[in-house]
């Protein structure tokens, strides 16, 4: 058998060899004999059935394994060669060919390793920031803020216009044509403006409108309005307006500290103020870190550490990115790609080059965990979709099934490795201010 073993690089094999019809004749021989001693076939007692019989028996299936033998084979042997051990493997080795003859097979075998990352002195990679400042104003506006949303509503005693920020008490009924529409009327309900929870203009039509006044208020519903019968449509409402209603004013003080700070009987407004002052700096730190220094620091990851990427994972991805993109594409458009393979190809070509930093960035992440120990154990990944799914009012446990069945879980526990593992080299270089 002869073999031709060929590192590209330090992520990509390929392993070519001839296989001779001896070495399957051989093989199959072999596994016809294992076979006769197991097999039960019809006139014979088992373990005396003949090999010539075995082979008639089962005939194509034993050439098959005979062949599959030798493949083995001849991938043992070249990652020998090679030096490559078999737990360094990345996906399942890829047969680029495979010419059967008379008296030979010709077959080339592609491998791919993970690849060797060296990190080198990647924290000088980081750069120093400045903790983001949260002002004592802007911390007293806040907490005025949690004060009114703890505050009750009442009814204003002089009848003056509404403005934004009033709670309307309205009677409406809505109708699209002429027609009232299913859930268009309601009585007594209460509108806060300024709040967007009606149709966009509903509310600003209501500013100036005093108590007792009917009003008709011309809208259209949005395009993608979530019931299609109304999506896109002209409506009128006819409303009155029966009450109004402000918020009513709440003391800053200690007594609000205690209701804000639940379980501490003994809170007070300054330690209400440290906590607020506390929880809104770690909002803004975590704003600037998802909007701004996450994403620069792995984009001077990947400009500044290099290595081989393995040719089929970079093909995995131009896959799922390829699916993705002809999900927006017309069936026209598909089926021109289907019948012109160059311009298949045009496309993937113009889809590599993101592919190669997405499977780049995800290599230099799963190495930046393992060398500043991060990990993400199961139970966090199931934790974070509990918590987010009864966040948006859903069953959890279903929710997490869900992500299994469709195999997100290893995506999601990627994602949280990712952004522990680049906070933690981010608070290594945080400034005080």
């Amino acid at each position: 058998m002869e073999i031709k073993s060929n590192k590209i690089d330090g992520a990509n094999a390929t392993i070519e060899a001839t296989i001779l019809r001896e070495v399957i004749d051989a093989n199959l021989e072999k596994i016809a004999k294992e076979l006769a001693k197991t097999a039960s076939i019809q006139g014979f007692r088992k373990g005396k059935v003949p090999v010539a019989v075995v082979k008639k028996q089962y005939g194509e299936r034993l050439v098959q394994d005979a062949e599959a033998e030798a493949l083995r084979e001849v991938l043992a042997k070249g990652l020998e060669e090679l030096n490559i051990a078999n737990d360094s493997l990345i996906g399942e080795p890829n047969i680029s060919k495979f010419d059967k003859s008379d008296d030979k097979i010709e077959v080339a075998v592609k491998v791919a390793m993970r690849p060797v990352i060296e990190l080198g002195d990647y924290a000088s990679m980081i750069k120093d920031f400045d903790k983001p400042v949260v002002t004592d104003a802007d911390v007293e506006k806040r907490i005025k803020e949690l004060a009114e949303a703890q505050a009750p509503l009442k009814d204003i005693t002089r009848n003056r216009k509404m403005k934004d920020g009033d709670t309307a008490v309205i009677d409406f009924e809505g109708s699209v044509d002429g027609v009232v529409f299913e859930g268009g009327t309601a009585e007594n309900f209460e509108l806060r403006l300024g709040s967007g929870q009606f149709i966009p203009g509903f509310e600003d039509q209501l500013i100036g409108v005093k108590r007792d006044e009917e009003v008709v208020i011309d809208v259209t519903f949005p395009e993608n309005y979530g019931g299609k019968e109304l999506a896109g449509k002209a409506a009128s409402f006819k409303v009155k307006v029966n009450g109004i209603k402000v918020k009513d004013e709440v003391a800053i003080d200690d007594e609000l500290a205690k209701k804000m700070l639940p379980g501490q009987e003994d809170a007070t407004l300054e330690e209400l103020t440290k906590q607020v002052k506390l929880q809104m700096e770690n909002e803004e730190l975590s704003k600037l870190y998802n909007d701004e220094l996450k994403p620069a620091l792995l984009e001077t990851f990947v400009a500044g550490i290099n290595f081989d990427l393995p040719e089929f994972v970079v093909d995995q991805e131009i896959d799922m990115a390829l699916n993705k993109k002809a999900q927006s594409m017309s069936e026209d458009e598909i089926n021109e790609l289907r019948e012109n393979s160059d311009k298949l190809e045009e496309l993937r070509d113009s889809l590599r080059e993101d592919a190669q930093r997405s499977v780049k960035a995800t290599f230099i992440i799963d190495a930046l965990a393992a060398a500043e120990n991060v990990k993400v154990e199961e139970q966090e990944v199931m934790q974070t979709i509990y918590y987010e799914a009864m966040q948006m009012g859903q069953d959890p446990q279903k929710a997490y099934e869900q992500y299994k069945d469709a195999g997100y879980l290893p995506a999601v526990q990627m994602s949280m490795v990712e952004d522990k593992v680049l906070s933690q080299l981010l608070n290594s270089k945080i400034k005080e201010a």
